[in-house]
């Protein structure tokens, strides 16, 4: 026998549950989890974006890595994390020797401002990063 105090005594208990969503890792916590258990050192890695960002909907950005990416030594993963967005991962670039330079360009959303981690991991295992604060002073991806 439903009615609809019956019905919607139930959806009322069930919005608690519908909204909610697993939280977001920490940005260390993401950075953590793609090195694995390099730990990233600091250099080799440029990012090369505007450090005020007048509007976060579309905000280009170039990663570019210090390698000869030779057979014997070249970059295998170029990531891109940022620290407010609701994701944490902004890119994921798989490179080899084949690809000539370590470098790509892209856009991407901010949310606000915030930090950005660039990461490179190179055929040997070694992990580099580049850690930059962007303003910006219109947010996009606020959900």
């Amino acid at each position: 026998m439903s009615t609809r105090r019956h019905c919607l005594a139930l959806t009322l208990l069930a919005l608690p549950w519908a909204g909610a969503r697993a939280a977001a890792p920490t940005l260390d916590a993401a950075v953590r989890a793609w090195a694995g258990d390099a730990v990233p050192r600091d250099g080799r890695v440029t990012l090369e974006i505007a450090p005020l960002v007048e509007n976060g909907n579309a905000v280009p950005v170039t990663l570019r890595v210090d390698s000869a990416m030779t057979a014997a030594e070249h970059v295998r993963e170029i990531a891109l994390f940022n620290e407010k967005n609701p994701q944490r991962d902004v890119a994921l670039f798989q490179l080899s020797p084949a690809s000539g330079r370590a470098q790509v360009s892209t856009r991407i959303r901010l949310a606000t401002s915030q930090r950005l981690v660039a990461l490179a991991r190179f055929n040997d295992g070694s992990v580099w990063q580049q850690q930059v604060d962007v303003i910006v002073t219109l947010a996009a991806c606020i959900e």
